[in-house]
């Protein structure tokens, strides 16, 4: 049942558009949990944590008569809080193991064991729900399995760009773009649960929904993995009848069928076998001073972002009670509406992160075209070429060294205004964090693809992502210390973040060390270049032929 790689790529536009709208709907929904958490609470998951005299009462579910009422405390947001932090800890730390298991079985099965993660993740929220206070700890599981699920739609969909040639970064950028905005899916779960439709109900719908996703790859995707612009030339695939099978191919052709392996040509290697000692140790690529420095940046960046979703509406919730004790029922029942509207306003700015994605791709790829080597033109005569205007290595440090600046600036402008006791200026700060989320990874991916080989690019990248999920996980303590021991106030733990934020901009200065390096080799090099010239031409001026000895004579 499974397409060939040819029919796939006949179907490329298909599964690229499904794609974005799966990513949206299904990959990392997890991260709009200020909408989950208001109807987990209102289905009285772990309400039985609370006593009469510690808690206030929230609705029963999306009733609006008000008769029947949920108790909600502080030990209750705890739990919930932990489990959202596994679930997002899941949502980083697998890209490890996924990239090595989609290099060897291709991303087929993993899309497929995605969807079905994520269907029964949406399973087990609609089960738990009908017995809240003895099925709560099945909210773990949910999420959980939700996490891992949706990082496999999403890893899977980033191998698709290859096979769109000079549209590939346009579409790469749309993966993480809808991977980036996948948060306003809870939001708009929240709104058509607070229009008066069971929270049950709409967990079956998601769950035959995933469905979908499941049988769009069945159908559509094939077994190999895509191949890259430089193994494979797409501009001559769709000429060709029907790709042969693997018993017809022979070894100098670059595709192969067995296990979605991709076989490069030989043609296209510069000595064979014979490069591979001179390859760079992967070793020397995970201790170099550029990837250390990339998981001060992304681990602080991770924590900041995570922590910031996770107390979020604890967050709106001290603006509005003023860390109050215990107030009245009025503020109460204004607290619970300001939170509400805002995180409504924060899952809708979500989808800003298809708008941003593609400008910190645009700075990325900033003069690269510059950078494009001409053909070699060689004629019987002579053979002359083209030198590029711009060092391609040195534009890719250049640029990513400026998208990592702009991007700490945004973070701490985004920890700046989270010290800023004020409502309003709320929505800015949820502009920049949505801004940030959307720039780190992107920044992160283009300097890895520009400094390390890509042999090393999926393997740095996933250790990357897990090492900064490790990190995040200290986003659970202090979301303790704040509602315990600073009663709610997050003004110093924001304080203490900004500081740790100040690290990221220690990625750019080395970079900037590295550009200059580069500069300094690249001189060097021009130098000898014109020496040599200089010297050539020196001697043909003086008559001077090294390889005459008669033979020249001889044959004329």
């Amino acid at each position: 049942m499974a397409p060939s790689l040819l029919q796939a790529y006949r179907r490329r536009w298909w599964m690229a558009v499904t794609a974005v709208i799966e990513n949206l709907l299904c990959s990392a929904v997890l991260l709009g949990w200020g909408s989950l958490l208001i109807m987990l609470k209102r289905e009285g998951f772990y309400s039985h944590l609370c006593s009469v005299n510690e808690s206030v009462s929230v609705p029963l579910g999306n009733s609006s008569n008000g008769e029947l009422e949920w108790l909600s405390c502080v030990d209750q947001e705890e739990m919930l809080n932990l489990g959202f932090t596994i679930g997002s800890f899941l949502l980083s730390a697998t890209t490890l193991p996924l990239g090595i298991l989609m290099d060897r079985f291709g991303p087929r099965p993993i899309r497929l064991m995605g969807s079905s993660c994520f269907s029964l993740s949406c399973v087990i929220m609609a089960m738990s729900a009908y017995d809240p206070h003895n099925l709560s700890a099945l909210i773990f599981l949910a999420l959980s399995l939700n996490g891992f699920g949706g990082i496999c739609l999403t890893f899977t969909s980033l191998t698709l760009p290859n096979m769109f040639g000079a549209l590939s970064s346009t579409i790469m950028s749309l993966m993480i773009g809808s991977y980036a905005s996948s948060a306003v899916t809870f939001l708009g779960v929240k709104l058509i649960y607070d229009a008066g439709v069971s929270f049950r109900v709409i967990m079956w719908m998601w769950a035959g929904l995933a469905g979908f996703v499941f049988l769009n790859c069945f159908l559509n995707w094939p077994t190999e993995g895509f191949p890259t612009p430089d193994e494979v030339d797409y501009s001559k695939i769709i000429t060709l009848p029907e790709l042969p099978s693997s018993a017809e191919k022979t070894d100098g052709e670059p595709l192969s069928q067995k296990n979605g392996d991709t076989r490069r040509s030989t043609e296209k290697l510069p000595n064979g076998s014979d490069s591979a000692p001179n390859a760079t140790p992967f070793r020397r690529s995970v201790f170099s001073p550029i990837f250390l420095w990339s998981l001060v940046t992304m681990g602080m960046s991770q924590l900041r972002i995570i922590f910031f979703m996770g107390a979020m509406n604890k967050m709106l919730e001290f603006m509005v009670t003023r860390g109050v004790e215990h107030p009245s029922e009025q503020l109460l029942l204004e607290a619970e509406q300001k939170v509400s509207f805002y995180s409504s306003i924060f899952g809708t700015l979500q989808l800003l992160c298809l708008a941003t994605c593609p400008l910190i791709g645009y700075i990325m790829d900033w003069k690269m075209k510059e950078c494009e080597e001409e053909k070699t033109v060689g004629t019987e005569q002579s053979k002359q070429t083209t030198v590029p205007k711009r060092d391609r290595k040195i534009q890719k440090v250049t640029n990513a060294m400026r998208a990592f600046i702009l991007t700490n600036v945004l973070l701490l402008a985004f920890g700046c205004c989270c010290l800023i006791d004020c409502l309003p200026l709320q929505i800015l700060t949820f502009i920049l964090h949505t801004m940030v989320r959307g720039f780190i990874h992107s920044c992160c991916g283009g300097l890895y693809a520009a400094v390390y080989p890509s042999n090393h690019f999926g393997t740095l990248t996933g250790l990357q992502s897990m090492i900064s999920a490790v990190i995040a996980l200290l986003q659970q303590p202090l979301f303790i210390a704040m509602v315990g021991t600073l009663k709610g106030d997050p003004y110093w733990i924001n304080v203490g973040l900004i500081i740790c934020s100040l690290a990221g901009f220690l990625l750019p200065g080395y970079l900037y060390y590295h550009r200059r390096q580069l500069l300094r080799e690249k001189e060097a090099r021009d130098k000898r270049g014109a020496e040599q010239e200089m010297q050539a031409l020196n001697d043909g001026a003086n008559g001077y032929k090294p390889h005459s000895n008669g033979l020249a004579a001889a044959e004329a």
